[in-house]
């Protein structure tokens, strides 16, 4: 997409060359890993609130009425928010990464 808004011709770009360099490896590798890993933990902590919500440890109330399940539900709104944040401020330095794998292409001769 950078290619389009700088107004080249995409075409032009060889990607079996881009794929070939060792930095946009690094790159690709450190990214499904972070993305892999955050996915992985979401959901796992997501699935097992149908699973823990019946046993006793979360059907025990903790203030008032409120069971334990309850703080478990509102925590996975508060994990999905501090997860957005955290891929939010992580895909800046991702994009940064890209944009220098770009540079690095472009220094290279690539087009």
């Amino acid at each position: 997409m950078a290619n389009i808004s700088r107004g080249k011709n995409i075409d032009s770009v060889d990607y079996t060359a881009i794929e070939a360099m060792e930095s946009f490896n690094k790159f690709v590798k450190k990214k499904n890993t972070f993305l892999f890993s955050i996915t992985a933990l979401f959901l796992t902590l997501y699935i097992l609130l149908p699973i823990l919500a019946f046993q006793p440890v979360l059907q025990q109330k903790i203030v008032g009425n409120i069971t334990g399940v309850w703080v478990y539900s509102a925590g996975l709104f508060i994990m999905t928010i501090v997860l957005c944040t955290v891929y939010v401020k992580k895909a800046a330095s991702f994009d940064k990464a890209a944009a220098a794998v770009l540079a690095e292409y472009q220094a290279k001769g690539g087009k």
